[in-house]
């Protein structure tokens, strides 16, 4: 497993927010000293399962407060298998650009009425569904610190599709994916990193070859490349110790 969090070194629990559409409970992972940065981890398509909980726990034990909240909150699902697939579809599909921007407002509200964090001290970083999800919220909510795109389907095609909203962003991006994976076929891959450049938008985008959709869940050993999940993780850490430094 890639990058385990010192689970003496960490709190966990689950705090409920307001937004819109009702509450939402956030799983939420502390670092054993107070932190002045915070990362707003997405959920995949299957809701914030115990590998969502234990990414949050790796970002917490690098520093950072970290909050996933449960994107799923407005059909009460909650957690689904890996192998309900079938079943995750129509579930991010409901999910459009509104109520994704509505629930991250309603988180950074909480973050920095509650924990005194700034969107400015905020990384965003999505996996899968959320991958789509945290590129559509740094298409709307401005002032992010950073944003890290794990193989988001669906940004440049698909119903939810918002790569012609690039312009709009103004935090540094960090994209990962595979270049085996179906679902981000080169071609999309190209038509976002093209929007990013032709918005001025400040980013890297890495394709990992060979490596396929899902590759950096370890809790799905079948996906799992460990080398290139290895990777991704030390070019995030780098890449949000950048823009997000530690202060203390």
């Amino acid at each position: 497993m890639t990058d385990q969090p010192n689970s003496a070194a960490i709190t966990t629990d689950w705090t409920t927010v307001s937004t819109a559409d009702g509450p939402m409970r956030v799983y939420v992972a502390r670092p054993k000293r107070p932190a002045d940065r915070a990362v707003i981890v997405l959920q995949e398509a299957f809701g914030v399962n115990d590998h969502i909980q234990d990414i949050a726990g790796r970002y917490a034990a690098h520093g950072f407060l970290a909050l996933a909240p449960d994107l799923f909150h407005r059909n009460g699902v909650g957690i689904l298998d890996y192998e309900q697939h079938a079943e995750a579809m129509p579930l991010i599909g409901a999910i459009g650009p509104d109520e994704i921007v509505s629930d991250i407002e309603a988180v950074l509200t909480h973050l920095r009425a509650e924990e005194g964090v700034p969107a400015s001290r905020t990384a965003i970083n999505g996996f899968c569904f959320g991958g789509r999800a945290a590129f559509t919220a740094a298409t709307a909510i401005g002032g992010f610190g950073a944003t890290v795109v794990f193989y988001g389907p669906g940004i440049a095609s698909g119903p939810h599709a918002v790569v012609d909203r690039a312009v709009n962003i103004d935090a540094p991006m960090l994209l990962h994916v595979g270049s085996a994976d179906p679902t981000i076929p080169d071609e999309q891959v190209a038509t976002i990193e093209g929007a990013l450049t032709t918005a001025g938008v400040e980013f890297e985008s890495y394709v990992y070859e060979g490596a396929g959709h899902a590759f950096a869940c370890d809790a799905r050993p079948h996906m799992y490349v460990e080398d290139s999940a290895r990777t991704a993780w030390q070019r995030t850490h780098a890449f949000l110790d950048k823009h997000l430094p530690a202060t203390a």
